[in-house]
């Protein structure tokens, strides 16, 4: 077989500058992105200003563009974004950064409007602008000191009245590449605009006092005052103030004390978290993951030599939440010798469990696949195949060394497919089903002490009597 020739600028250079251009030219007539590459490139050799006009025209016309994009032209409209900044960076960006950092922002200020035009559920769209975002960080080191000092204001100019958080992702990018007194007066600035709206007694102007807030909390962490920061966070509402963050920070910096009153405060009320497995369990969603602040607040406590408490918080919080996580923190912490004991006692705790999917999840995770399958035997009757997003993996894992407890799972999810009539899932239900013929001899070896338990010659017997009509099943079976 003959291999295609690598590209290189080497071989492409020993192509001849005529051939090369043929090529190009080709290329440019096929492609719109590709020929306003080029033409910026062309552009390049008169100067920056003349790369400036080329990207101003195309900005102005994203600007004022009001059509709604349908998803045919969805890919070429990111195409062209995506180009847009590509120009911005690589060409205007190597003759004046501060001419593309300018650009930059008045692209990004696009966003709102862009996001009005299209369904960018794909992530696509926003892929780009993330791509911008990235590229103005890259550039503030380029930036002569003067240009530097004036990158706040350039950046609150174009980002200080959007509400979708690029303000806030902006600075995030910059902050690290920015003098020391820069930051300073950024903040003093920010201060001062928030002083101005909080003495506004009605706000009938838009308000991004929280994107403010935040900037401002960057630029607390960038000057490592730790101080400026909480007092900022202290002054969110308290159902928006992250406890466990300001506890973690003041806990690394020795601030044991302050971590406690900090993460004894009540929790954040975010999106709610709901795993598989509560789900399953029935169990209702955590608005803040139990082990995350579990783990800190042990630490905070043995920060304190209150190991005792520590030790008691970690393993209650295992109790309740079965997180395999937070049961390796307390055996780490354990004398030598202990973890063994300890392991019986958490293994029997989650066999215990009438919270069967977390228990599953756990003894699986840590690994003791031995213990899953007795749970999946125990429980026998219990799993339900609709739980298709944790049960394959789990009967997979199983199928060697336990194939009855397999054998158990892959039965529940067949039925359910075939229960419910879901026919998308008919070629899953196949795959069971032939999973179920290869498991037979090892699990009636082990089932060989279990007075319920049918065996697989009856149990297909039973799927061809109350599903035999399922005709599409059934051909997707014979065709294995």
């Amino acid at each position: 077989m003959v291999r295609k020739p690598a590209l290189s600028i080497e071989a492409l250079t020993a192509l001849g500058a005529a051939k090369l251009a043929r090529l190009v030219l080709d290329e440019a007539e096929r492609s719109v992105p590709f020929r306003r590459l080029v033409s910026a490139a062309l552009a390049g050799q008169k100067g920056p200003d003349a790369i400036a006009g080329i990207v101003d025209q195309r900005l102005s016309a994203l600007e004022k563009a009001r059509g709604f994009i349908d998803w045919e032209r969805a890919r070429a409209f990111r195409d062209d974004l995506a180009t847009t900044v590509a120009v911005i960076c690589d060409e205007l960006g190597e003759a004046s950064p501060v001419m593309a950092l300018d650009r930059l922002l008045r692209f990004i200020a696009t966003h709102e409007s862009v996001f009005e035009r299209i369904d960018d559920s794909s992530g696509r769209i926003q892929s780009v602008y993330d791509q911008a975002i990235t590229a103005a960080g890259m550039l503030t080191p380029r930036l002569a000191q003067a240009d530097a000092t004036q990158l706040p204001a350039r950046i609150m100019a174009a980002l200080g009245n959007t509400s979708h958080g690029y303000l806030v992702d902006v600075a995030r990018a910059v902050a690290d590449h920015l003098p020391r007194g820069t930051l300073c007066a950024w903040d003093a600035d920010l201060d001062a605009h928030q002083r101005a709206q909080d003495a506004t007694a009605h706000r009938n102007h838009f308000s991004n006092g929280s994107q403010v807030r935040e900037i401002r909390q960057i630029i607390a962490e960038k000057l490592g005052d730790l101080d400026g920061l909480i007092a900022l966070e202290a002054k969110k509402p308290p159902n928006l103030q992250d406890t466990i963050d300001v506890a973690t920070r003041l806990l690394e910096a020795g601030r044991a004390q302050e971590a406690l009153d900090w993460i004894h405060r009540p929790a954040s009320r975010r999106i709610a978290y709901l795993s598989a497995m509560d789900l399953a369990d029935g169990l209702g969603p955590d608005p803040d993951p139990f082990s995350r602040r579990t783990s800190i607040e042990a630490k905070i406590l043995e920060a304190l030599d209150r190991k005792g408490d520590a030790q008691a918080l970690r393993w209650s919080a295992f109790e309740a939440s079965l997180d395999a996580g937070i049961l390796r923190e307390y055996i780490a912490a354990l004398p030598d010798f202990e973890d063994f004991p300890t392991l019986d006692r958490a293994f029997a705790h989650a066999l215990a469990s009438g919270h069967i999917y977390n228990a599953l999840a756990f003894l699986m995770e840590w690994p003791r696949l031995d213990l899953a399958a007795g749970l999946v035997i125990a429980h026998r009757g219990e799993w339900e195949g609709r739980q298709y997003y944790m049960l394959p993996p789990v009967a997979d894992a199983l199928a060697a060394d336990h194939p009855l407890a397999s054998t158990i799972l892959y039965r529940a999810l067949l039925d359910d497919i075939l229960a419910r009539a879901r026919s998308k899932a008919y070629p899953h239900a196949a795959r069971h089903l032939a999973r179920l013929d290869e498991l037979t001899p090892g699990a009636a070896a082990e089932a060989g002490t279990l007075k319920d338990w049918v065996s697989h010659a009856d149990y297909r017997a039973s799927l061809e009597k109350a599903h035999g009509r399922k005709s599409g099943f059934w051909s997707l079976v014979k065709s294995r």
